[in-house]
């Protein structure tokens, strides 16, 4: 569970930082990344 808390925080800095660069492809990507992350979290909890 940490892993996946640790991965999604990087994504969440990795999509602050491509929103302040104007990066919007990359933003787009880090928040499904994050979205991935955030899903496989409650998955886990869940079961």
């Amino acid at each position: 569970m940490s892993k996946l808390t640790k991965q999604y925080e990087q994504a969440k800095s990795n999509s602050k930082m491509y929103m302040q660069n104007g990066q919007i492809a990359a933003y787009l990507n880090a928040l499904l990344e994050m979205n991935k992350y955030k899903r496989l979290m409650v998955a886990v909890v869940a079961n």
